[in-house]
């Protein structure tokens, strides 16, 4: 597909969803077809399955086998579907789950990220007019932060690429080149705010007036913030979005103004909510996220399998877009815990406890008990001595219908888990089970 039949006026979200529906068909009819001709994957597998690629729809995608990161890992060269000479950018996966895949782009790939960012960012309120810090890394064989700052430059944004820097550097930056919005992992983002506050500067005065938050969910269930946003809507005085995104798809999913939801572009993917038998969820049912990412030349996916958890929000946003929007992530399915007949994800843990008053910080371990079950253990560190073990543990019950082993410990033990290593994303979920 060229880059010059993206929607660029950006008017297809905002059409009725007949229209966008009529769009989309042909758009996976094409993307299909070059799947059929040029992804060797691809090719062998619908020859195998018996399927005739022309006679695929969005009817009919519901009935095809997914495509899982087992497969792309194993058979990694099999999905390159252009030559290598038309291959100008090579990044690998995160690897959160597993073993880092290589990816591969076109030039046409990286203008479709392109685009895929800059309508992301106009949803959020982002204009030329704004300058834009980025604190990501764009080297590391890693491609978000490429994307960030290629679809900031195609909004016509000023961008201040400091990367993975200290918070002193951030400091400084902000004092001498004036950001108006931030993109950066939530969880580093207060961070920086608190260490602003330290040296005796208020972020709200600092003119950041939007942060763009990538990699850790903000939101829970219901759309509320997580503690996380709270607390960095309350230390930047800022207006706070999400944005979700793989690096085997790169489409990204953003908030808009009125932040009910990441919004698909519906010239640039399909997707679709699954259960643990794979079968198609409606909206509002908790899922694996699948996508079937369109446009792509260098590496082509058909029904994706993220690994991700989440729900479809379907119907008009108040932003006056028609296109589905994706809810925060919910957890991975790989941190899927099964506790005495009851199904769910860390994430479910972190709200109860985040909402707590007398939890001032806190991590969840599972480990395995046997086959159909997970023993689970909450460490918590309070700083109210009336915060017992049993009263959070009564609270977990009434809400998530399980009783977990609570152990209360000093905040110090407790930060020394959570904020292990370099990472900068906090570390509150240990998974020791075995066999997974």
């Amino acid at each position: 597909m060229n880059v010059m039949e993206f929607d660029r006026e950006k008017k297809l979200e905002f059409s009725r969803p007949e229209e966008i529906r009529k769009v989309q068909d042909g758009l996976l009819h094409k993307h299909v077809s070059y799947l059929d001709s040029n992804s060797p994957y691809y090719r062998a597998f619908f020859k195998a399955q018996g399927i005739d690629a022309a006679r695929i729809t969005l009817d009919t995608l519901y009935t095809l086998p997914l495509t899982d990161k087992t497969a792309l890992s194993l058979t990694n060269e099999d999905f390159l579907a252009a030559p290598l000479s038309q291959i100008v950018d090579i990044v690998l996966s995160s690897g959160t789950t597993g073993k880092p895949t290589k990816m591969m782009y076109t030039e046409n790939d990286l203008r479709r990220l392109a685009y895929n960012e800059e309508i992301s960012f106009t949803s959020c309120g982002l204009t030329r007019d704004d300058v834009v810090l980025l604190t990501c890394t764009m080297d590391r064989c890693f491609i978000a932060g490429l994307a960030y700052f290629s679809g900031l430059r195609s909004l016509g944004a000023a961008v201040i690429r400091n990367g993975l820097s200290s918070v002193d550097s951030h400091l400084e930056i902000i004092q001498r080149l004036k950001p108006t919005a931030i993109v950066g992992v939530p969880t580093f983002l207060l961070k920086l705010g608190h260490y602003l506050r330290s040296q005796d500067i208020d972020p709200r005065g600092t003119g950041i007036s939007k942060l763009i938050c990538i990699g850790e969910p903000i939101r829970d269930r219901s759309l509320a913030f997580l503690r996380v946003g709270e607390n960095l809507e309350e230390v930047w005085g800022a207006k706070i979005y999400s944005t979700y995104a793989s690096s085997e798809t790169i489409t990204s999913f953003c908030e808009c103004t009125t932040q009910q939801g990441g919004h698909l572009h519906p010239d640039l993917a399909v997707v679709e909510i699954v259960n643990e038998q794979g079968e198609v969820l409606p909206p509002g049912e908790t899922g694996e996220v699948v996508m079937t990412p369109l446009a792509i030349e260098g590496m082509p996916l058909l029904r994706f399998k993220t690994g991700d958890i989440s729900f479809v929000i379907d119907g008009p946003c108040a932003c006056g877009r028609h296109s589905p929007r994706l809810g925060p992530i919910l957890g991975r399915k790989k941190q899927m815990i099964k506790f005495r007949g009851t199904t769910l994800y860390p994430n479910s843990f972190y709200t109860l406890l985040d909402s707590f008053p007398g939890i001032s910080e806190y991590y969840v371990t599972a480990t395995s008990d046997y086959d159909l079950s997970d023993l689970i253990t909450v460490t918590v560190a309070v700083n109210d001595a009336s915060c017992t073990a049993d009263m959070i543990r009564d609270k977990l019950q009434a809400h998530l219908r399980v009783r977990p082993e609570v152990i209360i410990a000093s905040e110090e033990s407790v930060k020394k888990q959570v904020y292990a290593g370099n990472s900068r994303k906090l570390i509150r979920f240990v998974d020791e089970r075995k066999n997974l």
